[in-house]
Order: C-alpha cells, then structure tokens, then sequence
C-alpha cells in the first residue's frame, strides 16, 4: 500500500518544482522530504526522479504516479466532504487566504455571523495576494480563496478551482479633501489633471498597479509614482495630507464615509471580487457555511 503522504509530497513537487519548495509548503525539512520520496520510490520499485543538476525531474513512471496521485488525493478529500455532510453540525476548520481590503472589510462581519451561527467552526486566516493564494488553493494550502480581479485583466483560470463571484467595487480617483474640481465634471479631464502630481500606487507586479498604470497611459499620461505601498490605510493618508492622488476601491471604506475626496474615472471601472476553492471540496459545508456569511457581509457593504 502506498503511503499517502509521500504521495503528497510527490504531488507537490510536481506543482512547486523543487524539494525546498516542498519542504517549506509541508513544514518538513529539505533531507525529510528527500528521504520520503526515495522511500515512496521504494515502495513502487522503479525510479520516480532522476537528479539534473541541483534539481531534479520526474521519470515517465513518476509522471504516471503524479497524474493517479492527484486523483487519490482528489478521491480522499470527497470521502472527507461525504462525512462533513452527514453531520447534523458544521464543524471543521476552513483556511482561507485573502487580500488586504477584503480581510478589513468583510472578514470582520461574517466572522462574527459564523461564530453565532457555527460555534465549532474554526476559520485561520492569512493574508496574502491573489496570484499566491490562488495557487496555494490548489495545493491544497488554503481551502478558500478571497481574490480581485481588476477590469480587463481576466486571472489565469484554474480547471482544479471554481470561481463564485462575490461582489463588485468602483474604483474612483481620490485626492486630498477639498482639491480643486476645475475639469467640468469630465472624468477623463479630471484624470489628466494630475498628471504632474505626486501618485501613490501599490507595488510593481501586483495586478492594482498595472491596471492602474494602464488606465493612466490610456488617459496620455505616465504616472509619476512616489510612494510605493502595499497598505491601502497608508494610501488613504498619504492622498488625505495633500502628498499624493490614488486609485482607491469602495472596498476600502467598509461601508464608512470616505475621508478622501472621490470622482469618477473614464467607464466607471468597477473591480471584481470572487472566491475560489477546489473544486472537489466546494460543497463541503464549512465552505458553503463561509461563502454565505462572506457574500452576506458584501451585500451589506457594497448593495447591488
């Protein structure tokens, strides 16, 4: 009989592409993982890797392996769905990873509704980006995934996760209270205007900023960026000190007055935000159970 775990091991090689990779996603050692998949190895009777390099890559029977792995381990976390919903409680603890804005403003409520509603359901929380999330969704990291999509710029679509959308945010300009409205009402004038002003937007790579930046360089502007920052709240003071403009997501506010001044943007861009989990665990109660109090708290926060 195969063991489970090194099958896990064998799985996530495949997706991370190295044992280090392995090793910190399973919290084992380099030396630990090395040695469960040269056991795993024995256990089949044929080679599953061969070294390349530092590296290493999967032999024709490793590939055969990884493809009835994912099944196995698709197959074991059904059986765990079928129990969870055969219980007359949901219990359990679901992993969710989410970005910052959501985990301010929706986290909060529906964790709230969830302790009333499922006392022995347990939620841990992580904060990180969507392209990271999304990914550990699939390696079975995360269970949830609480993503952005901004418009015009689809995210690679996973066939081992769905995708249930929760809610959509405008996306408006924000500048310093009281600035000088003189473009008329125009969004798009409005939005050339600052294009000698001082820009806080989040970091490079991250799909805000080229979507921002995108939005600028259509206007016929580049933005001259200062501030660099991930943390929205720091965009918030930054823009309400008159040190910058910004590009800020109704999400932010949590349904509180904003404290900035807002206009429009060229289409009224608004942000998609959805969650995704895999696809075999979707029906799990505790998921459903999460879902229901995250779009609940949504439609409070951002109503249709």
């Amino acid at each position: 009989m195969l063991d489970v775990g090194r099958l896990r091991m064998l799985v996530e090689l495949s997706r991370r592409g190295t044992l280090s990779a392995v090793a910190d996603a399973l919290s084992y050692s380099k030396a630990t993982v090395s040695q469960q998949l040269s056991a795993l190895e024995r256990e089949v009777g044929v080679p599953l890797l061969r070294r390349v390099g530092r590296g290493v890559q999967f032999t024709p029977q490793g590939n055969v392996l990884v493809a009835e792995a994912v099944g196995i381990l698709d197959r074991l976390e059904h059986a765990q769905v079928a129990v969870a919903e055969s219980l007359a409680e949901v219990t359990g603890t679901v992993r969710i990873a989410v970005f910052q804005t959501a985990a301010h403003a929706l986290l909060p409520p529906a964790l709230l509704a969830l302790q009333a509603q499922h006392p022995l359901l347990r939620v841990d929380v992580t904060e990180c980006d969507p392209e990271t999330g999304l990914v550990g969704v699939v390696g079975r990291d995360f269970d949830l995934m609480l993503a952005e999509q901004y418009p015009g710029r689809t995210r690679p679509i996973s066939a081992d996760l769905d995708r249930v959308v929760l809610a959509h945010d405008a996306i408006t300009l924000a500048r310093r209270p009281g600035a000088d409205a003189d473009a008329g009402g125009d969004p798009l004038a409005l939005l050339r205007a600052t294009s000698g002003e001082p820009w806080v937007l989040e970091p490079s790579g991250t799909a805000s900023r080229a979507w921002a930046e995108q939005l600028c360089r259509t206007a016929g502007f580049e933005p001259d960026v200062h501030f660099e920052v991930a943390d929205l709240t720091t965009h918030i003071r930054l823009i309400r000190a008159g040190l910058a403009v910004g590009l800020l997501p109704e999400l932010v506010w949590a349904g509180d007055t904003p404290t900035v001044d807002l206009a429009p943007l060229p289409d009224a861009p608004r942000r998609e935000i959805f969650s995704s989990a895999r696809r075999v665990s979707a029906e799990a109660p505790s998921i459903r159970a999460v879902r229901r109090a995250l779009a609940d708290a949504a439609s409070v926060i951002l109503p249709s």
